[in-house]
C-alpha cells in the first residue's frame, strides 16, 4: 500500500462537481472521515466542459429546491473559501415561437411562483432589448427569471474542494476504483489500485463511468452517454458585458455569452450515443472529435436566431460526452441491492445546476438515514433490471437526449426501447392488441392506456383524440362492466414465522387481522411521511402478500429488508411476474361472473376488503372485493400462465352485458373522482397521512407502535398545515395536468397533484393540497386553479367529486 488510507467511515468515488458537493456536505454534517477518490484529477470527467447554466426552475418543488440549493451554495463559496467560483446571476430567458411552447413556459412561470421562483412574462420587444443581437421577429411570448445564473465548473470544485480538505477529508487524485468487498447486503471495502480502503458507506458519483462501477458492486447503474454540442466563437460585435442565457428550444438552442464571443449549445432532436468501451481507457479532460453534420440543424436555426452569428469567427465546436438515464431524470439515492451504497450521476446534461443542492441532500440522505424530501423522481431504484440492458440504453438515451427541450405535452411516450417486458401471462398483451389497445410504459411494463385500433392522437394541451373513447370505457365500468389489467402492481410476498410481527412493526394501519381480510395501510418513515402506500392480503397466519406501486417493487423490497432484524425469521420475495390481476368492475359485473362461472355469482356475498379463491371454468382465481375506480366489482388474480385464459373468459361471458376492456386513462379519471389517492403524484415522502386524509388507515390510537407513530402524534398535536382537497371545476373546456398553482382569494395557496377529466360530474377534477387552512373553511371553498397563466374557477371539498 503506498499512503493510501486503510480505512473510512465513507468513501465517495468521483471527484466532478457530485463528488466534491457530496463529500463537502458529508464534512460539514457527518463529522466522520470522509475519502474521497478520484480515478485521474478533479473535474476530468465531464465537469469541466459544462455550459455550467444555472436554471432554477424545475418539473417539481423538491426538484427545484436542489437547483436553489445549489444557487445558495454557488453565491457563497468564494466568502466561505476564498476561492473564486465565477458565479454570475445575470438570470434567463426562454422564448416561444409557437402556441405550445407558449403555454409550455407559461405553465412552467405559473409553477415558479409556487416554488418561490421570480419570473414573469416579457414581450418579444423586451427580449430584443435584454439581448441586442437576437432576430426576434417571430417570438411570440417569453418568460425572465432574474435569479437565474451561471458559474465556473471548475473553480466551483476547487473551492469545494479546499473546504473538504480543511474540514478534515480526504482526497485521493489518480486513485481509480478496481473492486468491492461485500458482505451480505453491505459493502464493507473499495479495492483500489493502490489497496483496499474498508469503510462503512459507499458514494458512487462516477459520472461516464458509474454505470462500470456499478457492475463491480453488482448493482445496475441505468447510464448511457451521448455526445453533447456547443460553439464557441471568438469576440463579436454587439456584445456588452454579460447577457441572460437564452433559451430558444423551439430551435433546440441554448445561447449565452463568452469571452466576448458566444456559446451556442444544442439538444437536437436525436443524440448521438456513445459507449464508454469506445473512449480511451485513461480518457481524462478529453473531448470528441467535431460533428458539424449533427450540430447542423441547430446551426441553423442559430443563425436564423443571431444572424450576426454568420460573420463570427468560430473558435471551436466542443464536443463532449454525457450521460443520461432512460427518463430523463438523474439517480439521486440508495441501490436496491445494497444497503449502505448511494449514487449521485445520470444527470442529463443538468448537473452543474443541481449539484451542489443534490449533494446536501445525499448527504443528508446518508447522515439521517432518509430522504430530506420527497424525491422520488430522482430514485434509483424506480428502474427495473432490464432498463439497465445496454441494447436498450443505446436505443433510449438519444431519445432522452432529444426531449430534453420538447414540450412536455400531458401523456408524453417514449417512441423507443418498448417491449421490454410484455404482461405477465402469455398472451395477454397479444389479447389487448387484438382489441386495439395503445400502451403506456411504466418500469418496462406495456400497459394499455385505452382502446382504439385506428386512433391516431397527436400530443396537445386541450381536450385529446382518445377524449370521447376514455368517455366511452368509463361509461362501461359505470352502467354495464369493464375489465382493466392491472397486473403491473408489484407484488411482494412476506413469509415466516415473524412475518406478522415484522409487517405490525412496519406498517401504519393493523394487518393483524384473519386471513382472507384485505388492509390497506402505509409504509411511513421516523417523520410520519409516507415511504409508500400499499394494499395487504393475508393469504394465512404467516403469509402476506403485498400489492404495491408498479414501479416501487425494488424500492418497497429494500426498504422492507433493510428493516428486517437480524433475529426475525422471514423471507421477502418479489412474485409480480408469477400473477397477473383482472380488475372486473361495473354494475353488471356479477352478472359477468354467473356467466363465467356457470352458476350464480359465487362471490355476490364476499364482504368488501375480504378475499376468497374460486374456480372459473378450470381456472384458479383469488377474488377480492375491492376496487380502484369506485364501480362495484372483484379484482381477480391468477397465475401468469392463465391469464389470458382467463381474459378471454371474462371477455366471451361479457358479451351480453356491454363487457367492454378499459385502460389506465379511464383508471385514472375514475380514482380521481373518488378521490383515491396515488403515490408519486398525491402522497409522497413530504406528506403524512393525516395532510392526506387517510388518518382512517392508521392504527394511531390502538395504542400500537410502528415506525413513524412518535412524529405522527407530534405532528397530530401541532396541528395540520395543509389538507387535501377534491376541485371540480366550472369549464368543462378547461384541461388541468396536474402540478398546477391553486389561487384562493387571489393568493397561491397550495398545488395540484392529480387531474383529470371526469366523466362521471362532466367537469375536470383535481386533487390537491390547499395550506393554511382549517377543514372547516375548505368544503365548498372558492378557487381558481392556474392553468398556463389562465385562472379556471371551481370548488374545493374535503369529500370526493364523485
Amino acid at each position: 500500500m503506498t499512503g493510501i488510507e486503510s480505512a473510512a467511515d465513507i468513501v465517495v468515488i468521483g471527484g466532478g462537481i457530485m463528488g466534491c458537493s457530496t463529500a463537502y456536505h458529508l464534512c460539514k454534517l457527518s463529522g466522520k472521515k470522509v475519502v474521497l477518490l478520484e480515478r485521474h484529477q478533479l473535474t476530468c470527467g465531464t465537469t469541466w466542459h459544462s455550459a455550467a447554466q444555472v436554471r432554477q426552475l424545475r418539473s417539481s418543488r423538491n426538484l427545484t429546491r436542489l437547483v436553489q440549493d445549489s444557487v445558495a451554495l454557488y453565491s457563497q463559496l468564494e466568502a466561505e473559501t476564498g476561492q473564486a467560483t465565477g458565479w454570475l446571476q445575470q438570470g434567463s430567458i426562454s422564448i416561444a415561437t409557437c402556441r405550445d411552447r407558449l403555454t409550455h413556459i407559461r405553465r412552467e412561470a405559473a409553477l415558479a411562483n409556487v416554488f418561490g421562483v421570480a419570473a414573469e412574462e416579457i414581450s418579444a420587444a423586451e427580449v430584443q432589448a435584454r439581448w441586442p443581437l437576437i432576430n426576434a421577429q417571430d417570438i411570440i411570448g417569453a418568460v425572465y427569471s432574474p435569479q437565474d445564473g451561471r458559474v465556473n465548473p471548475s473553480d466551483v470544485c476547487a473551492a469545494l474542494s479546499k473546504s473538504i480538505r480543511r474540514n478534515g477529508g480526504v482526497i485521493r487524485e489518480d486513485t481509480p476504483v478496481t473492486g468491492f468487498r461485500r458482505r451480505g447486503r453491505r459493502l464493507v471495502g473499495v479495492q483500489t489500485r493502490s489497496g483496499l480502503i474498508e469503510c462503512d458507506t459507499v458514494v458512487l458519483t462516477g459520472g461516464l463511468w458509474s454505470r462500470l462501477l456499478g457492475e463491480l458492486a453488482g448493482v445496475p447503474v441505468p447510464v448511457y452517454a451521448c455526445e453533447h454540442f456547443y460553439l464557441l466563437t471568438r469576440p463579436l460585435g454587439g456584445i456588452d458585458g454579460h447577457l441572460p442565457t437564452l433559451s430558444d428550444h423551439d430551435g433546440f438552442l441554448y445561447l449565452r455569452d463568452e469571452s466576448g464571443g458566444l456559446l451556442v449549445g444544442c439538444f437536437e432532436p436525436q443524440g448521438k450515443p456513445i459507449d464508454t468501451s469506445e473512449l480511451p481507457a485513461e480518457f481524462a479532460f478529453g473531448l470528441l472529435n467535431e460533428d458539424w453534420d449533427q450540430f447542423a440543424p441547430a446551426m441553423e436555426n442559430a443563425l436564423h436566431r443571431i444572424p450576426s452569428l454568420a460573420s463570427a469567427e468560430v473558435k471551436m465546436l466542443l464536443n463532449g460526452p454525457e450521460s443520461f438515464t432512460p427518463d430523463g431524470n438523474f439517480l439521486l439515492g440508495p441501490s436496491a441491492e445494497l444497503d449502505n451504497l448511494y449514487m449521485l450521476c445520470g444527470m442529463n446534461s443538468v448537473g452543474l445546476a443541481t449539484g451542489g443542492g443534490a449533494g446536501k441532500a445525499l448527504a443528508e440522505w446518508i447522515v439521517d438515514g432518509s430522504a430530506p424530501m420527497d424525491l422520488h423522481q430522482a430514485d434509483p431504484r424506480r428502474f427495473h433490471a432490464v432498463e439497465n440492458r445496454l441494447e436498450f440504453l443505446r436505443e433510449r438515451i438519444p431519445e432522452v437526449l432529444g426531449k430534453h427541450y420538447a414540450i412536455a405535452y400531458p401523456g408524453r411516450e417514449w417512441r423507443s426501447g418498448r417491449e421490454l417486458r410484455r404482461g405477465p401471462g402469455a398472451g395477454l398483451e397479444d389479447l389487448h392488441r387484438h382489441y386495439g389497445a395503445h400502451f403506456t410504459q411504466r418500469y418496462g411494463w406495456e400497459r394499455p392506456l385505452y382502446y382504439a385500433a385506428d386512433l391516431v392522437d397527436a400530443p396537445c394541451y386541450g381536450r385529446p383524440a382518445w377524449h370521447p373513447v376514455v368517455g366511452a370505457e368509463v361509461a362501461a365500468a359505470h352502467c354495464n362492466a369493464a375489465l382493466f389489467d392491472q397486473s403491473s402492481f408489484g407484488k411482494i410476498q412476506v413469509t415466516g414465522k415473524d412475518a406478522r410481527d415484522f409487517l405490525q412493526r412496519l406498517c401504519a394501519n393493523h394487518v393483524d387481522r384473519p386471513p382472507g381480510t384485505i388492509i390497506y395501510t402505509a409504509l411511513l418513515n421516523e417523520r410520519g411521511c409516507f415511504v409508500s402506500d400499499l394494499t395487504v392480503f393475508r393469504l394465512q397466519q404467516n403469509d402476506f402478500v403485498l400489492y404495491v406501486n408498479t414501479n416501487a417493487v425494488a424500492r418497497d423490497q429494500a426498504w422492507l429488508a433493510s428493516h428486517k432484524r437480524e433475529s426475525e425469521s422471514l423471507e421477502l420475495s418479489d412474485i409480480t411476474e408469477r400473477h397477473a390481476v383482472l380488475g372486473l368492475m361495473g354494475p353488471r359485473a356479477g352478472e359477468v361472473i354467473s356467466a363465467a362461472a356457470g352458476r350464480d355469482n359465487p362471490l355476490r356475498d364476499l364482504p368488501r376488503f375480504r378475499f376468497t379463491t374460486l374456480s372459473l371454468a378450470g381456472i384458479n382465481v383469488r377474488a377480492a372485493h375491492l376496487s380502484y375506480v369506485g364501480e362495484a366489482g372483484w379484482e381477480l388474480t391468477v397465475n401468469a400462465d392463465r391469464a389470458a385464459r382467463l381474459y378471454r373468459l371474462l371477455m366471451s361471458a361479457g358479451q351480453e352485458f356491454g363487457l367492454r376492456p378499459a385502460g389506465a386513462l379511464a383508471m385514472t379519471s375514475m380514482r380521481i373522482e373518488k378521490r383515491y389517492l396515488a403515490f408519486g403524484h398525491d402522497i409522497s415522502s413530504d406528506e403524512t397521512p393525516l395532510e392526506a386524509g387517510l388518518e382512517f388507515a392508521v392504527k394511531l390510537d390502538s395504542g400500537s407502535d410502528f415506525i413513524g407513530a412518535q412524529a405522527l402524534r407530534a405532528r397530530r398535536a401541532a396541528g395540520i398545515g395543509k389538507r387535501m382537497v377534491s376541485i371540480v371545476l366550472d369549464s368543462p373546456e378547461a384541461w388541468p395536468q396536474g402540478g398546477e398553482p391553486v389561487v384562493v382569494d387571489h393568493a397561491v395557496r397550495g398545488q395540484v397533484t392529480s387531474a383529470a377529466y371526469g366523466y362521471r360530474v362532466a367537469r375536470p377534477v383535481c386533487l390537491g393540497y390547499i395550506e393554511g387552512m382549517a377543514a372547516a373553511q375548505l368544503d365548498g371553498l372558492p378557487v381558481a386553479v392556474n392553468i398556463a397563466g389562465r385562472e379556471h374557477a371551481g370548488r374545493a371539498s374535503l369529500r370526493c367529486a364523485f
